[in-house]
């Protein structure tokens, strides 16, 4: 979808090169992404080829990236946990933003599939993804004091279905 807009927008100027010769910032950084978790692969001991990746490989990378985090996330026993906006410093780690790991994962999975890799075994796509995602956004959260809300569903006429607000599955971006 978002090389059709790509096309579509190309098309709109006149005499610009074409999308391919100049990457966009989206597929610059997923190409990035890519060789990163490839790399990640080809240092593990033994090392992992990519058919052989599954979803506890996605984990562990997410889990090494952490190391390069820049948002503060308060542990339990921290006197500001739960605090927005704490007023002092403190010894609670560096994480990777959920968002941050969000986005990634929608870049990776895409990748995956363009580098040919099936839909139906696509790691970056499965379950277990989705779960950690989930509780990385809650715990966020709560350590920032942000209760987390699910959406509810819509009850009486207008707005959207309530087949929509009632999806399990978790879009990624």
């Amino acid at each position: 979808m978002d090389r059709e807009k790509d096309l579509a927008e190309g098309s709109s100027c006149g005499g610009d090169p074409p999308a391919a010769a100049t990457p966009s910032r989206y597929e610059s950084q997923k190409r990035r992404d890519w060789n990163t978790f490839g790399q990640f692969l080809r240092n593990q001991r033994p090392p992992v080829a990519l058919p052989q990746c599954n979803s506890g490989h996605v984990l562990e990378f997410l889990r090494y990236l952490d190391q390069f985090g820049k948002t503060k996330v308060h542990l339990q026993g921290c006197i500001f946990y739960g605090q927005p906006e704490p007023p002092a410093p403190c010894t609670c780690p560096l994480r990777q933003a959920w968002g941050s790991l969000d986005a990634l994962i929608g870049r990776l999975r895409a990748a995956y599939e363009e580098n040919g890799g099936p839909p139906e075994t696509n790691p970056f796509a499965s379950s277990a993804i989705r779960i950690y995602l989930r509780e990385v956004k809650e715990s966020q959260a709560k350590a920032r004091g942000i209760p987390y809300k699910k959406k509810k569903k819509k009850k009486g006429g207008g707005g959207k279905p309530d087949d929509e607000s009632s999806t399990s599955s978790i879009p990624f971006s």
